[in-house]
């Protein structure tokens, strides 16, 4: 494992040293995942925009707990028209669990991405998803042996980069599915140019995700002319009625 905390934010290098104690499951996992490349696809084709929202109870930069079930949060943004759930399972820093993402999974339809951080193969048998998140920043050159170890249990691995040098990294790992991350985690800054000028890096047989600071309507509208095949929105969408901030976005 190759996570060090230089140029990190204090909030993320807090978050890399739970994840470093953080067990993994007990038994590999073998997962029958829902295809999201399908989903998106599914979304476009009905005229929509593929947003997966994430219930996202709380975060280093944002205010404040929101503690409702979340099963009925999830269930209100494929209501909403999500395409897919973001789940966060990581306890300490964002209020998530692997249990809320065995009881959302169970509850909806759509396909359920765990965001968590990653650093050990062991670890991605702690629940089981359709989508997994892995950092590129984080796990360093051990990057295609998780992607390996990913596709082997049945995830669709969703290779979060905010450099040219680690969409380089993830595409030589064979990353198909790339989320690109607006905010810099050096300094926890988000900037919508990120996307902007690495989506024509992508080949057009990659899924790109626009990954943080998608707020309004016209956000939506800049990533998706600027390549991104579908938005991972959290705070935008959990901020007030989930369902009515969903249909917002995925409207256009």
């Amino acid at each position: 494992m190759n996570a060090s905390g230089g140029g990190l934010a204090p909030e993320v290098r807090a978050i890399l040293d739970a994840a470093r104690e953080r067990p993994g499951g007990d038994t590999r996992l073998s997962v029958d995942s829902r295809p999201f490349p399908d989903a998106v696809a599914a979304t476009a084709d009905a005229g929509r925009v593929p947003v997966i929202a994430e219930v996202k109870p709380t975060s280093p930069t944002t205010d404040g707990v929101r503690d409702d079930d979340p099963v009925e949060l999830a269930r209100e943004m494929v209501g909403g028209g999500a395409t897919a759930l973001s789940v966060l399972t990581e306890p300490e820093h964002f209020g998530g669990s692997t249990e809320s993402l065995r009881r959302i999974r169970e509850a909806v339809d759509v396909p359920v991405l765990r965001k968590d951080f990653i650093l050990r193969e062991e670890q991605l048998d702690a629940v089981e998803s359709d989508l997994i998140l892995l950092i590129a920043r984080f796990v360093g050159e051990d990057l295609p042996d998780l992607v390996a170890a990913a596709r082997n249990r049945g995830f669709q691995p969703l290779v979060e980069v905010h450099t040219r040098e680690e969409l380089t990294a993830a595409l030589a790992a064979g990353a198909d599915i790339i989320g690109v991350n607006n905010r810099d985690l050096g300094k926890l800054e988000v900037d919508l140019g990120t996307f902007e000028e690495l989506a024509p890096e992508a080949p057009d047989d990659v899924l790109l995700v626009a990954e943080s600071g998608v707020k309004t309507t016209d956000d939506v509208r800049r990533m998706r002319e600027a390549g991104a095949d579908a938005l991972l929105v959290g705070t935008a969408i959990m901020d007030g009625d989930v369902r009515q901030n969903t249909e917002n976005l995925t409207t256009q």
